[in-house]
């Protein structure tokens, strides 16, 4: 694609806590580890793809369904509060040891959004390197209940608005549209990972992802997912 050399990264840690084993979970009987490496082996544009794990079930799974496998996460960065950064780096520069080539993008597919399309992936790589930004992320929009001036927080039993200006707020036709992470697809630069230490650049934009996702944490968001990708054909 235009001359850059891609890299994708599908973390999957072992040690999930919301569900146990999540990665390995099964939505119309694939797991997600494998609609994850469906979703991408058929992108020729990607020049190598891997499964990050500390797992060596995961691994496996990872391998069976076409997902390169040339480390075990270490450790030290298998835990919940290790952030996605040093798990890119530390998949980027393994991956340049074991292939001799020096990538240009990153990508990271996360297993626990399987609502994809390869439409999502080509959208933001296409984006990414036509109009210089150093990253792109997928986003949902947020609904008007789940609006940062709706929500609150308690402090000593004492029940105040997240943002002040909530106090403001009489009719969700006040709030202006807000956005989140969905998962389904993050692309940025080897600049904007190696040097800016970030997932999202100085220099960010967005794809918008208008149909139902779900990023899956709990059980309920598991049969969820499995009802919409079957509503969807996904």
């Amino acid at each position: 694609m235009k001359n850059k050399k891609i890299l994708a990264v599908v973390p999957a840690r072992g040690g999930s806590k919301g569900i146990k084993r999540k990665n390995l979970c099964k939505l119309n009987q694939k797991t997600l580890i494998e609609l994850a490496a469906n979703q991408i082996k058929n992108i020729n544009e990607i020049d190598f793809s891997l499964i990050s794990s500390d797992d060596e079930e995961m691994i496996s799974e990872g391998i069976k369904y076409g997902l390169n496998a040339p480390f075990i996460r270490p450790e030290n960065l298998s835990g919940d509060q290790v952030s996605d950064v040093e798990v890119l780096t530390h998949a980027l520069i393994e991956s340049e040891k074991h292939t001799n080539y020096e990538f240009d993008i990153i990508l990271m597919i996360q297993p626990t959004s399987p609502m994809r399309i390869q439409d999502d992936i080509y959208n933001a790589l296409n984006k990414l390197i036509d109009n210089g930004y150093d990253s792109v992320f997928s986003v949902s929009k947020t609904d008007s209940k789940a609006h940062p001036l709706k929500q609150f927080q308690i402090d000593n039993d004492k029940l105040t608005f997240y943002d002040e200006e909530g106090v403001n707020i009489i009719a969700r036709q006040q709030l202006k549209d807000t956005f989140h992470k969905d998962g389904i697809v993050y692309a940025m630069t080897r600049e904007c990972l190696l040097n800016q230490k970030t997932i999202m650049g100085k220099n960010p934009s967005y794809i918008l992802i208008e149909r139902e996702t779900v990023n899956i944490d709990t059980k309920t968001d598991l049969l969820l997912a499995e009802i919409l990708m079957n509503k969807s054909g996904i």
